[in-house]
């Protein structure tokens, strides 16, 4: 099988290479002392702020043996400020390290990246389109808290207009069966009409609705976001704040399987005490952060060919958890 050179949008994956990444992520969870790329060199090329997707990388790359090189305002503190066109600057970047990971400010920055690139392109959110790792990262993790993606129900909550991991969740629940997604936004804020299409192609089950309250209770999963302040208007922005917020008074409406997942930050939209997140098994969105960094070592193996890609080990580790 033909291995995926750059990792640009959730539509590349399918199910037998994400539950390759499933099982290698699993190995290097329980084998912290692995080091598959030692001698290796990430760059981390961040146009835009970042917490979790960066420093998630930059550990992943230092936990398999390598070693990172990185910048993490290159808007500012790049040549980009110069004028420099973002093709030359992967031009160059790629001359001095074996991969790069990259946020952009820019739709389909990553794809400009990688038809220059001579070394893997990892696009880690680009603009309003695609943040494939973080969607990789989501499935990764509703696989391991319910045990199963089929026969499963999501409530995708908040700017879906313009956040991208939903778009990329999106497409990635698209290559499964018996898939149920309710789109829980305000009107002017509801998910792109393109990805209702590819859902529609797919034979994916959606519905649009606005009272999250309504929702809640037949779910297994409620996947929160935070209004896109950045990328809307003000106006848009202070119709939207407050509107959809998990807290005491509807957490019980939840089943007690189910699981409240977030990409993170969160602001309003999550209103719970300390206590809560720290004790009730509904609340993932930690679990979840942290899987990201198994999950991010496990696809940097594969850019960088440190794996044994088998559609065999593949059937194992779906057998060994089903």
């Amino acid at each position: 099988m033909m291995r995926m050179r750059h990792l640009l949008e959730s539509q590349q994956l399918d199910p037998d290479l994400l539950f390759h990444l499933f099982s290698q992520a699993e190995l290097f969870r329980r084998n912290p002392n692995l080091r598959p790329l030692n001698g290796k060199i990430m760059a981390t090329l961040f146009y835009e702020p970042s917490t979790r997707t960066r420093l998630s990388f930059e550990s992943a790359m230092l936990r398999l043996g390598g070693e990172v090189i990185s910048t993490e305002n290159a808007k500012e503190f790049s040549s980009a400020i110069k004028g420099e066109s973002l093709e030359d600057t992967a031009r160059i970047i790629a001359a001095y390290a074996d991969c790069i990971v990259m946020r952009h400010y820019e739709d389909g920055a990553a794809k400009k990246a990688a038809s220059v690139s001579r070394v893997p392109i990892i696009n880690a959110g680009d603009g309003k389109g695609q943040h494939p790792t973080q969607a990789l990262l989501d499935l990764y993790t509703i696989y391991r808290e319910l045990g199963r993606i089929e026969k499963m129900k999501i409530a995708m909550v908040g700017d879906l207009s313009s956040g991208r991991t939903v778009h990329s969740l999106s497409y990635l629940l698209g290559k499964f069966k018996d898939i149920e997604i309710i789109f829980v936004s305000p009107k002017n804020l509801r998910m792109k009409e393109e990805i209702k299409e590819y859902l529609s192609r797919h034979k994916v089950n959606f519905r649009e609705e606005e009272d999250l309250n309504k929702i809640l209770s037949e779910v297994d999963i409620v996947y929160m976001t935070r209004i896109q302040k950045e990328r809307i208007s003000a106006q848009d922005y202070e119709d939207a704040k407050g509107k959809y917020v998990i807290n005491l008074n509807n957490l019980n409406l939840l089943k007690s399987s189910s699981r409240i997942l977030h990409p993170l930050p969160h602001v309003e939209e999550i209103d719970l005490p300390l206590e809560v997140e720290q004790s009730d098994k509904r609340v993932a969105y930690f679990r979840q952060a942290e899987n990201g960094l198994y999950i991010r070592m496990a696809l940097l193996c594969y850019l960088l060919e440190c794996d044994n890609f088998s559609h065999a080990s593949t059937l194992n580790f779906v057998a060994n958890l089903s």
